[in-house]
């Protein structure tokens, strides 16, 4: 492969044709490898650093929401729920999971992934089976293209997103399909700002980007004295002496499934939503250990209509850590979130 000549000439060197061929394609194997590299980590650097448009996600969450909502429509119809235990709550009851669950999850965790990777997303639901390859066709609804200007970017770093495939599992083997909900939050630096509620058996989707708009009213009263209040039918815990203690014996307590459905209670009925007339509530008032996933999209519904979302002593709920809220749960809209506060008893957390 190499050829030396022993000759008056400089002393060298001089590679075969065989040689030369070889030591080309090392060197166009170093350059590819180089080349990747660059090009590996740039486009690790632009998914890093890249901004994304607030108004272009809300369209994409209620484009998931609304995905999501048809697959757990589709399972319940076609009652193929393969409905399953999948552990248990820190008050010892079962956590379902359903088909619907996790169809519902795919749909709506790869189209938001695949639109924009860089993205946290955070679902209640896990699946390692092949993801779905649909990515967002960029269509905004027409509401939220008369709502919502745009311009409106941020760096992606600073958003995690919240999806709650379907709230309501229990009520939903149960067909009580009124409560079931599928829900998406988009939160900034902790922030709740954007939040979807889609009822998949009306079709109705209640949507709010806090500051800019939404889709949902407040009524036009509530009741602060002895408010009408509205709570978890399964995960209860003491909240009926709780809020006894607060409002006295004649409250009115109404337990409803979904933390969704009950944020939906706070506000005007959705055009489609019937049952919903019957459980509005003034207050929404949790006690128990809550994911933040059940949530964060209320929160920012509530929000964007002045209302607050907040632990029952008052604390400021941040959406960029852990998946629980320890601390309880006051919704309000309305009235004055405050003043409120300050008629509820001391609150220890319930110990198991």
């Amino acid at each position: 492969m190499v050829e030396t000549h022993d000759t008056m000439a400089p002393m060298g060197i001089r590679l075969s044709p065989l040689g030369v061929a070889i030591f080309c394609l090392l060197g166009v194997g170093v350059i590819y490898h180089l080349y990747a590299g660059v090009i590996s980590n740039r486009v690790a650097a632009f998914r890093q650093g890249s901004n994304v448009d607030l108004r272009d996600l809300l369209a994409l969450s209620v484009e998931a929401a609304v995905q999501g909502g048809k697959e757990v429509k589709k399972v319940r119809e076609e009652n193929t729920l393969d409905e399953r235990t999948k552990g248990k709550t820190k008050e010892g009851a079962s956590e379902l999971m359903t088909l619907g669950d996790l169809r519902s999850h795919k749909k709506m965790f790869y189209l938001m992934k695949n639109t924009y990777p860089a993205l946290k997303v955070n679902s209640e639901e896990h699946d390692s089976s092949v993801g779905e390859d649909e990515v967002w066709n960029r269509d905004i609804p027409s509401d939220i293209l008369e709502k919502v200007p745009e311009g409106h970017e941020v760096p992606a770093h600073t958003v995690t997103v919240w999806i709650d495939p379907l709230d309501a599992t229990q009520e939903y083997t149960e067909n009580l399909s009124q409560y079931v909900t599928t829900m998406v939050c988009v939160a900034v630096d902790g922030k709740p700002v954007i939040g979807v509620i889609h009822k998949p058996f009306t079709g109705d989707t209640a949507w709010a980007f806090v500051g800019h708009g939404t889709n949902v009213r407040a009524r036009t009263s509530y009741i602060s004295s002895s408010p009408k209040v509205i709570v978890s039918r399964s995960h209860a815990g003491k909240v009926k002496s709780f809020i006894q203690d607060a409002f006295g014996n004649t409250t009115t307590i109404t337990p409803a499934g979904g933390a969704g459905y009950k944020v939906l209670s706070l506000v005007e009925p959705l055009p489609h939503d019937t049952a919903a007339t019957s459980d509005q509530a003034d207050v929404y008032i949790h006690v128990t250990f809550i994911k933040k996933w059940d949530i964060c999209a209320g929160a920012a519904l509530v929000e964007a209509l002045g209302g607050k979302m907040t632990t029952l002593k008052g604390e400021v709920i941040d959406y960029s850590g852990s998946e629980g809220n320890s601390g309880g749960l006051v919704a309000t809209v309305g009235l004055d979130h405050k003043a409120l506060l300050e008629k509820l008893p001391n609150w220890v957390p319930e110990k198991h």
